[in-house]
């Protein structure tokens, strides 16, 4: 199993480096950041699944950070680490979204045990699916195909199936594309061309029969990415 990448952001070197290493210890692929624009450039690029965030930190602070992530990526779960007497920042950091918030000092003891507790209950990882409805028919992911009710088949590659899965899993949520590159195609996305997103996208509509023209199944949300349409969702029944 793949070690859960966690992100340390701390401007303290020795409390990050003893954060680093007590979630290396127990088994968490951690990486770190020392001010708030490397924070919010790691977030939102590399494909972690939970942020520790000092507050007090260069370049912009927590709170600024907890803001752009949750505006970015909604369920990105974020732990916030807070000095004793820091009680409006907690308060604020709350209201802006943290899952949860850990007193300086602490002890690793609590912390893993927060850790554990926060990612326990994140929807940043849906439970898995094997059978995806659709209009027509039915994505089998075992055996990586579309099957419609009129007997015929479409053989998905395995980019396609991890795309469809990721959109379904979150359905009735707009996914930008540098979302896509990130959680789905394990990407940077600075830098990268989006362009193959939609190809993709238009690839994948046409073996689902999710008209070009007008889709029912993949949406796409102006301005913002692609939306997998609710009533076609994971365990749901179609309906408009």
């Amino acid at each position: 199993m793949p070690r859960r990448q966690i992100l340390v952001v701390e401007d303290d070197a020795p409390i990050r480096r003893g954060v680093v290493d007590a979630l290396a210890a127990h088994g968490y692929l951690p990486v770190e950041a020392a001010d708030g624009p490397t924070a919010i450039q790691m977030a939102l690029g590399k494909p972690v699944e939970l942020v520790l965030l000092d507050l007090m930190l260069p370049g912009c602070g927590g709170l600024e950070v907890l803001a752009q992530v949750r505006d970015a990526r909604p369920t990105l779960p974020v732990i916030v680490l807070t000095a004793r007497g820091e009680e409006n920042d907690r308060v604020a950091g709350l209201r802006l979204g943290a899952d949860d918030y850990v007193v300086k000092p602490f002890s690793v003891r609590e912390l893993i045990a927060r850790v554990e507790a926060v990612l326990r209950r994140s929807p940043e990882r849906p439970d898995d699916v094997q059978e995806i409805p659709l209009p027509e028919g039915v994505v089998d992911v075992a055996r990586r195909e579309v099957r419609f009710g009129d007997g015929e088949r479409a053989e998905l590659s395995e980019r396609e199936l991890s795309l469809v899965r990721y959109l379904a899993q979150h359905s009735g949520r707009a996914i930008s594309r540098d979302e896509i590159l990130t959680r789905v195609w394990q990407l940077d996305p600075t830098g990268v061309e989006t362009r193959t997103i939609d190809m993709h996208v238009a690839r994948l509509r046409e073996k689902l029969r999710d008209n070009g023209e007008s889709p029912v199944v993949i949406l796409t949300v102006r301005g913002k990415g692609y939306m997998f349409f609710q009533g076609s969702g994971v365990g749901g029944q179609w309906s408009r």
